[in-house]
């Protein structure tokens, strides 16, 4: 099984808004329990709009926590490839859904059926075979 944070878990995460974050850590906490082995992904996106935040800020000590848990080395990066753009086009053609979140649904799409992935935004759930945990 492996978790796969869109952007705002991360957020959440990281900067401790709550009530998201206790939520995440209760159900990261479940998942861990019925998977010993879980492991985290996050795609560039991810990457990327975490960074952006602090980054305008001028909040470097965020911005250390974040790139902190970006540099795991048992973190799955989920590259944007040929073909999770292309799948990503067909998501958003479907189900009508933000270039962004097409793209991040694509990215979880490419770890198999095996999967979580967790998010703020309740969009995602129109995507099918996406095994969504909304954090709201």
């Amino acid at each position: 099984m492996i978790a796969f944070f869109d952007a705002s878990a991360l957020i959440y995460l990281i900067e401790g808004k709550e009530p998201f974050a206790g939520k995440l850590r209760k159900e990261l906490a479940s998942f861990a329990r019925k998977h010993p082995d879980l492991g985290t992904a996050v795609s560039r996106l991810s990457w990327l709009e975490c960074r952006v935040g602090p980054m305008k800020g001028n909040d470097n000590t965020t911005l250390a926590i974040f790139d902190a848990f970006f540099i795991r080395p048992d973190l799955v990066w989920i590259e944007l490839s040929r073909a999770v753009v292309e799948l990503a086009a067909a998501i958003r053609a479907r189900h009508g859904i933000r270039t962004p979140d097409a793209l991040q649904a694509a990215c979880c799409l490419q770890l198999g059926t095996d999967h979580v992935f967790l998010s703020g935004d309740s969009t995602f759930k129109r995507v099918s075979g996406l095994n969504v945990l909304v954090l709201t």
